[in-house]
C-alpha cells in the first residue's frame, strides 16, 4: 500500500529571500545615494540626483505595495534596537537645498476637504531615511519576513506617500528651473530681434 507523502510548505523567509535581497539593495543604494548628495560636494546637481533617487525608490515602494501582505514570523514586532538618528542628515540636506526647502502638498488627494499644508524635503528624506533603516536592522540581523513587513506597512502608511509629496515637489522644481529659464531665453531671443525687424 503505498502512501501519501504531504509536501512540506514553503518557508516564507525562502520564498521571499531574492525579492528582500532586491528590495534591500535598492533601500541601500538609495541611503548611500543621498548621504553623499547631503554632502554637498556638487550643489548644481542636488535637485536632479534627489529627483532620480526619490524616483526609483518609489519603484521599490510600487513593488512592495504591489505584492500581497506579508505576515510576520512573531505576533509582536521584535526589538530592532534605538532608532537610527537622521538629524543630520535632515541639517545638512536643509543647508544644501534652504532656498527651495519648503513646499505646499495636498494633506490626502482623496479627501479634499484636509486641505494642503507646508512641508520640507528635508524632513521628508530624513523621515523616509529612518523609516527604511527600522526594516534595514531587521534584514542585516536575519529576520527577513519581518523586514519585508515593516518596509511595506511603512511603505503604505508613511515613506510612500511622503515619498510621493518629494517627488512631486522636486519634479516641479526642476521642471521651473529649467522651462522658466528656456522661457527667458526666448524672450532675450525675441528682444534681440525686435530691432532687427524694425529695420526691414
Amino acid at each position: 500500500m503505498s502512501s501519501v507523502v504531504a509536501r512540506p510548505a514553503d518557508d516564507p523567509a525562502t520564498e521571499y529571500g531574492d525579492f528582500a535581497a532586491e528590495i534591500a539593495d535598492q533601500i541601500e543604494s538609495f541611503l548611500l545615494a543621498v548621504r553623499e548628495i547631503a554632502r554637498g560636494a556638487d550643489p548644481g546637481s542636488s535637485l536632479s540626483l534627489l529627483l532620480l533617487e526619490v524616483s526609483q525608490l518609489c519603484l521599490a515602494g510600487g513593488r512592495l505595495g504591489a505584492i500581497s501582505d506579508v505576515v510576520p514570523d512573531e505576533r509582536f514586532e521584535p526589538d530592532a534596537g534605538p532608532d537610527a538618528d537622521v538629524d543630520e542628515l535632515r541639517l545638512r540636506i536643509a543647508a544644501l537645498l534652504e532656498p527651495v526647502d519648503g513646499y505646499v502638498e495636498v494633506v490626502d488627494p482623496v479627501d479634499p476637504e484636509r486641505g494642503a499644508t507646508g512641508f520640507r524635503l528635508s524632513d521628508d528624506l530624513a523621515s523616509i531615511a529612518q523609516d527604511l533603516l527600522h526594516g534595514l536592522s531587521h534584514y542585516k540581523d536575519g529576520r527577513v519576513i519581518e523586514a519585508l513587513w515593516w518596509w511595506q506597512f511603512s511603505y503604505l502608511s508613511s515613506w510612500g506617500s511622503t515619498a510621493g509629496a518629494a517627488l512631486r515637489a522636486l519634479h516641479s522644481l526642476i521642471a521651473h528651473t529649467r522651462l522658466d529659464h528656456h522661457d527667458e531665453q526666448i524672450e532675450v531671443t525675441q528682444e534681440e530681434l525686435l530691432p532687427v525687424q524694425a529695420e526691414l
